[in-house]
């Protein structure tokens, strides 16, 4: 558990995922910056929050496709001490397949996805570094872990997420800085509606406040990796065993014999 004097920022945070970490961590008794879009949605959930749990709760609207936006946030970020958690939550999905989305919607995809994420993780480590505390939660998916579900550039921005946590976390856990990613599989959030699918016709799919609440007992435990819908856990770890037998095998000064052909 974190003392509840930290504050936390969430983006993403109108609705879905965003809006249940709000919840949680003010039901914790933390200070919220929430960060979107839509400042009206922002405004009545801080008011719900504020009123039942007594925090403070800041509303910045901001949109993460625009620079200015974007360097906004990060400023604050970069300034504001009080600030210990920073929820990497927004993120967008396309609809279509890669041959039929157009370029302006990938470039839009890419500054939610990837430039935010990057942008914000970094406008507050060094601060966090140098405190010795705090913690990153980045909102990857296990769509980044499977090309099979055919979600091709979705998926490559949630595998960026992923590599990037894990790297953050092999560079700045020494130093007093926990990062988290947490992959959740299909969940109910407007997302789905906004990439042109309707929820209501799938199965499986994870109601947002028990995939936050799986997310935040991983959080508790200090999990570089949270995956709630995977029920054995065992699996998660034979990949990273694996993954990581082949870090020796890397450095070799030939290729594998299997690549060498007989006329050479």
């Amino acid at each position: 558990m974190t003392e509840k004097t930290q504050t936390v920022l969430i983006t993403g945070a109108s609705t879905g995922l965003g809006a249940v970490y709000a919840d949680r961590f003010a039901r914790r008794g933390h200070p919220l910056v929430l960060v979107a879009r839509d400042a009206t949605r922002m405004e009545a959930l801080a008011t719900r929050l504020r009123a039942e749990y007594g925090v403070d709760v800041e509303v910045l609207p901001a949109d993460l496709t625009q620079e200015k936006d974007l360097a906004a946030v990060a400023e604050r970020l970069e300034t504001d001490a009080r600030i210990t958690i920073l929820v990497n939550n927004a993120g967008m999905s396309l609809p279509g397949t890669f041959t039929t989305q157009t370029p302006a919607e990938m470039d839009r995809l890419f500054a939610v996805n990837l430039s935010a994420v990057v942008r914000l993780a970094r406008a507050v480590a060094p601060r966090m570094a140098n405190a010795g505390k705090g913690s990153i939660i980045n909102v990857s998916s296990v769509v980044g872990l499977a090309p099979e579900f055919g979600m091709t550039l979705y998926g490559a921005t949630k595998a960026f997420v992923l590599f990037l946590s894990q790297g953050l976390s092999v560079e700045l856990g020494p130093q007093g800085v926990y990062v988290q990613a947490v992959l959740p599989a299909a969940t109910r959030t407007e997302i789905w509606a906004r990439s042109g699918k309707d929820v209501n016709t799938m199965s499986g799919v994870m109601d947002a406040d028990e995939l936050v609440d799986a997310a935040l007992v991983g959080f508790d435990r200090q999990e570089a990796v949270t995956i709630p819908p995977l029920h054995d856990e065992s699996m998660w770890a034979q990949h990273q065993q694996t993954r990581q037998a082949m870090l020796p095998e890397f450095a070799q000064e030939h290729a594998a014999p299997r690549y060498i052909t007989l006329n050479q």
